[in-house]
């Protein structure tokens, strides 16, 4: 729309704004030498009509064009939970690469995203693709890593099921490869689903690498999330993630529930729902989860650092430390294995008592000269299989071992 009416050429007068004519009587100014007298209420070059052609017969709009604005509901997808280093170039060049890594461009060779719209303030982007197939198949992408963060994938509020199932596929199809790009195959959503864990309590200075070295000794993450005040960036003391194996879900939520870290204390359980008991075949799992768990944490402290002491679990069970001579056998194993890799100072391997509980019963303690020789005894002792079982090697804090604190 105009902001002024313009002037007649002839009489120098405003032309009126209905039919752009002059307002002197008989002026034709404004009107197309040789066409029909202006319509009032539409300028005169929007449709030019052919001399005789009759007014009903107006120009039609390309077919191509009115079929991309009419399948175009159907040919987005929501993208939310972008980070904030997102823009429409690097949005459109991920989607348009994992797209062709799944085998999900349907609509011949080239790019299948065409346009992007970013939202930078709240975070979430609309992704156009070329066909309504190819914005199908892009819904399997729910909870892919997109810049170190998951995304959501969802339909636009605009979106018309009952129309768009007239125009095209309206589910992904079922041979899209999601294992090329790190997703479960029949999965919707990497975070979304029963099984979504939500780990709260975490220390704020935790990392993200942490938080996962946590959650991954029970098995590797399908989906993981750790939320961050989108300020400041700094973590907001919680998590969500969902395992690939999703038979351990429980397992994990009742072995790191109520874990204490640092001043903070764990809150794990399935996110839709409260807190669920292991079954009883998984007791025996949980039960060296626990164990595990607990001596993992020391890892995590703030300020931890490699000290002269290594605790090994897995090694020996409490069974085998009864018989004298048995626990002889076992320390003079333990110094022969501990002393290939500096000067040993001490080996402490706490005994069961009679009718009385002995902190640290099922751990092995070597004392070494040196942080350099506690160090190599980790490396070389850490995942080594003792009497069929995995070894877990952490360092130890001094203080605790010289006080004969074994529990810690």
């Amino acid at each position: 729309m105009l902001d002024y009416l313009p002037l007649c050429a002839d009489h120098g007068r405003e032309l009126t704004s209905v039919a752009f004519m002059c307002k002197k009587d008989q002026c034709t100014a404004g009107q197309i030498p040789g066409t029909t007298p202006a319509i009032p209420g539409m300028f005169p070059t929007m449709f030019p009509l052919a001399t005789g052609q009759p007014f009903g017969a107006l120009p039609v709009m390309p077919v191509q064009a009115m079929t991309q604005q009419a399948t175009r509901h159907a040919r987005r997808v929501y993208v939310g939970g972008l980070p904030p280093t997102a823009n429409e170039q690097s949005v459109a060049t991920f989607f348009s690469q994992v797209m062709a890594a799944i085998g999900g461009n349907t609509a011949g060779p080239g790019d299948a995203v065409v346009n992007v719209y970013i939202n930078h303030e709240k975070k979430f982007a609309f992704v156009e693709m070329r066909s309504v197939e190819e914005a199908s198949n892009a819904m399997a992408l729910d909870g892919i890593i997109f810049e170190g963060a998951p995304v959501k994938v969802r339909r636009p509020s605009d979106y018309n099921p009952s129309l768009a199932a007239t125009l095209g596929p309206s589910q992904p199809s079922p041979n899209l490869n999601l294992a090329a790009v790190g997703l479960t195959p029949g999965s919707a959503g990497g975070l979304e689903g029963p099984d979504r864990i939500f780990v709260g309590g975490l220390p704020y200075y935790f990392t993200e690498a942490q938080v996962r070295e946590l959650l991954e000794f029970f098995g590797p993450l399908r989906g993981f999330d750790l939320v961050k005040d989108r300020e400041t960036g700094n973590s907001k003391g919680y998590a969500f993630c969902v395992y690939q194996d999703l038979s351990v879900t429980d397992i994990a939520c009742a072995a790191l529930n109520g874990i204490k870290m640092g001043d903070k204390t764990l809150t794990v359980r399935r996110a839709n729902q409260g807190t669920n008991q292991p079954k009883p075949e998984q007791e025996s799992v949980l039960l060296h989860a626990q164990q595990q768990i607990a001596l993992q944490k020391l890892m995590l402290q703030p300020g931890a650092v490699s000290t002269k002491v290594l605790c090994l679990t897995q090694v020996v069970t409490p069974e085998e430390l009864i018989n004298d001579e048995d626990y002889e056998d076992i320390m003079e194993d333990m110094r022969g294995e501990g002393g290939k890799f500096g000067a040993l100072v001490n080996v402490v391997i706490p005994r069961p008592r009679p009718n009385e509980a002995a902190p640290g019963v099922g751990k092995v303690f070597l004392e070494y000269a040196d942080i350099e020789s506690a160090t190599k005894a980790r490396s070389g002792l850490n995942g080594r299989k003792f009497g069929g079982n995995q070894v877990i090697a952490v360092f130890y804090p001094e203080n605790k071992f010289a006080q004969g604190e074994y529990d810690a």
